[in-house]
């Protein structure tokens, strides 16, 4: 039944290589498919840090700007919390 295998499937050095090749692209707890999805996760995960860096910019920004001119700190507060002085009525207009 050997006779009949070709000579490189007799060879127990390129058997054990296929065999170790297998095990290490399919098995292992590190084989090459969860290798692309944690490949694909980190570039997800990075590019979402990336996007959270420029908001936390434009957030400090926009902190800055308000802790420094009381008009436009007045301003948001009316607009953003609804905030009113104790002689003001205020009236919220909803568009449909």
């Amino acid at each position: 039944m050997l006779d009949r295998l070709p000579g490189l499937l007799k060879n127990f050095y390129f058997l054990t290589g296929i065999l170790f090749l297998i095990f290490m692209f399919f098995i292992s707890d590190s084989n090459l498919i969860r290798q692309y999805r944690l490949t694909k996760k980190l570039r997800t995960l990075e590019h979402e840090k990336s996007y959270y860096t420029v908001k936390i910019k434009e957030v400090e920004k926009d902190r800055s700007e308000l802790m420094s001119d009381e008009a436009l700190l007045e301003k948001f507060a009316r607009e953003k919390y609804l905030m009113k002085k104790k002689n003001e009525d205020i009236y919220v207009i909803v568009e449909e």
